[in-house]
């Protein structure tokens, strides 16, 4: 006979909780366990996958001179480093429904972490694309992130926590393009090759990565109850089987594909503009490989402020105007996202693409904050498989821009590609329109049942 819930100490938390003791509020300044101390620990951990991922970018121009490669290596690493994240996030999904976030995200940062530091020992093409396909699979702790916040945070407020965690932590995309060029400056300058310079600097991206996964795993707390281990030892064989049945609840769900298909094109080209935007600025405007470096960092940097500001959107239009405006707000900023970038392929000038290339970094990365305002509530029961299938939406979006368009076997120029990416993200807005939920609509129609709490999430 179990022991009655009574005798159970009663919960007690720093921020104010729903029911569910979900936090309905977000205190950016507190590191209270278990809901913001979560928060700062996901985004501090997916900060440094990305850093990690995109060290890489910034120092091609040094790195294809050492190791020989061609425009078809270089095409083909950035699509392998696409690719493996594709796997690890379709993964990430049930390993988080099973494991829980903290004990999913720590072991992947973990295991790529070493493979980050053998860029040190790299030497020929073949490595080097493979590297970039293993270094990917840290991505994965995207969608680990997400279904962190989406167990911490309540509906009314999921959307900016989402939204931030994944905002600052794309910063990571941005800093790494700024820094590790100043990192092999600064080797150089004590008279080191270059040659071992760029090798060298693989040693910070691999620190902190296994540094903040070590802190994931001693200091986070994966539900406001407790760990997944204390609640995966109480469960019967009929809760077990369920797993499977969320698995393929999520999978049969057309919303969470629409999204998926969505995030291909605002995430899925965020990321192909990072793989090449550095480069793009090397060689268009003969800038040299700092400054090209500052550059592009600007376009990650942009995260800091507009995925956020995508996510307080979402919340900030559902409260005003439910799921509706959920949906209206995430198909007009991927189109205005999707014209900016079609201009900043037609642009000619440096600061006429500087300028442009903002404008079309903030919109971006905007529309991926709204299209994780909306997943939360597409299925309670399937949220790692939905969180899953998203997250690898945008990988698979990254590997499609950059097979087409950034490959090496193109006869177009890169300009022509960014615009050519810019269609298809207006093209990508369309499904947008096919989301109805019964309970709270969609773009064009009401409810078509009775309403149930506004924030409540389909079971």
């Amino acid at each position: 006979m179990e022991t009655p819930n009574k005798t159970e100490p009663e919960l007690v938390f720093s921020v104010p909780v729903d029911s569910d003791n979900k936090a309905t509020e977000l205190k950016l300044l507190s590191f209270s366990t278990p809901h913001m101390r979560a928060f700062h620990l996901a985004w501090l951990s997916l900060f440094a996958c990305f850093f990690s991922t995109f060290s890489i970018p910034p120092l091609l121009p040094i790195i294809r001179d050492e190791l020989n490669l061609t425009q078809a290596h270089i095409g083909h690493a950035g699509i392998a480093s696409f690719t493996g994240s594709i796997f690890s996030r379709l993964a990430m999904g049930p390993a988080c429904d099973i494991f829980g976030p903290r004990v999913a995200s720590a072991t992947v940062s973990l295991v790529t972490a070493p493979v980050v530091l053998s860029m040190c020992l790299v030497s020929s093409p073949l490595s080097f694309i493979l590297l970039r396909f293993l270094i990917g699979f840290s991505l994965a702790n995207f969608v680990s992130s997400q279904f962190w916040m989406s167990s911490m945070f309540s509906g009314c407020t999921v959307g900016v926590a989402n939204g931030l965690v994944a905002g600052w932590a794309n910063v990571g995309s941005g800093l790494a393009q700024l820094i590790m060029p100043l990192i092999v400056a600064i080797i150089t300058s004590l008279n080191i090759s270059s040659f071992l310079a760029w090798r060298v600097a693989f040693i910070v991206p691999a620190t902190l990565q296994a540094g903040t996964a070590i802190m994931v795993l001693t200091l986070g707390q994966d539900l406001p109850e407790g760990n997944y281990k204390q609640f995966s030892s109480r469960k019967t064989n009929d809760e077990k089987e369920s797993v499977f049945k969320g698995l393929l609840h999520g999978l049969l769900n057309y919303r969470g594909w629409i999204l998926a298909l969505v995030y291909a094109f605002c995430f899925g080209v965020e990321m192909t503009t990072d793989n090449i935007i550095a480069q793009y600025f090397y060689d268009r405007f003969n800038l040299d490989l700092e400054t090209a470096g500052a550059v592009a960092a600007s376009f990650g940097l942009a995260n800091i402020v507009s995925r956020p500001a995508g996510g307080v959107l979402s919340d900030l239009m559902g409260r005003l105007f439910g799921m509706r405006g959920r949906l209206w707000s995430l198909w007009l900023v991927q189109l205005v996202a999707g014209l900016l970038c079609v201009a900043l392929g037609r642009v000619g000038s440096l600061w006429g693409s500087i300028l442009t290339m903002f404008g079309f970094s903030l919109f971006v990365q905007a529309a991926s904050g709204l299209t994780f305002g909306v997943v939360p509530f597409v299925s309670n029961r399937s949220l790692g498989v939905i969180s899953g299938m998203t997250g690898s939406g945008g990988t698979v979006g990254a590997v499609v821009t950059q097979l087409l368009l950034f490959s090496g076997s193109n006869k177009f120029p890169t300009q022509t590609g960014i615009s050519l990416m810019g269609l298809l993200m207006i093209f990508s807005t369309l499904p947008i329109t096919l989301i109805y939920f019964p309970q709270w609509g969609g773009m064009f129609c009401g409810p078509s049942i009775p309403p149930d709490d506004c924030y409540q999430l389909i079971a």
